[in-house]
């Protein structure tokens, strides 16, 4: 490949990195991470990117397989490796760093970030419907 990447490459190379990473975790969450990345989508849209978060935070544990938690840990990082989209902190990845980013940002960062959030869970759920399979849930 010649020059330099487009954003929606990136996203998918990163997503891709998350869905062989998942892949390596034990039992079914693999299939778990799956619905809930379909379930993000849908919650974003309904009640907003800082409550399906938030929600995902609140449901979630820091254990290595919680589907969750991985979620939340993955689009976290691609959201504040986009350093044009979230102004924070070198090192500053953890569980809830785009939370505090949402919180202490304004109406246009919330934005950018909710419509960056969606165009990387396109691709993040394609890829893991093709590894894990695509079951219909209730949202």
């Amino acid at each position: 490949m010649t020059g330099h990447a487009t954003l929606d490459q990136l996203r998918a190379q990163h997503a891709w990195r998350v869905v062989e990473d998942v892949r390596t975790k034990k039992g079914d969450t693999g299939k778990k991470y799956a619905q809930e990345a379909r379930r993000l989508a849908v919650r974003i849209r309904m009640a907003g990117l800082g409550q399906a978060l938030g929600f995902l935070y609140a449901k979630s544990d820091s254990s290595d397989h919680d589907p969750k938690g991985l979620i939340l840990k993955h689009l976290a990082d691609w959201l504040l490796d986009q350093r044009e989209l979230a102004a924070c902190p070198p090192g500053a990845h953890n569980r809830n760093a785009v939370i505090r980013a949402i919180m202490d940002g304004n109406a246009d960062l919330l934005r950018r970030l909710t419509e960056e959030a969606l165009r990387y869970l396109q691709w993040l759920t394609r890829f893991t419907e093709a590894e894990f399979g695509s079951d219909d849930f209730d949202g």
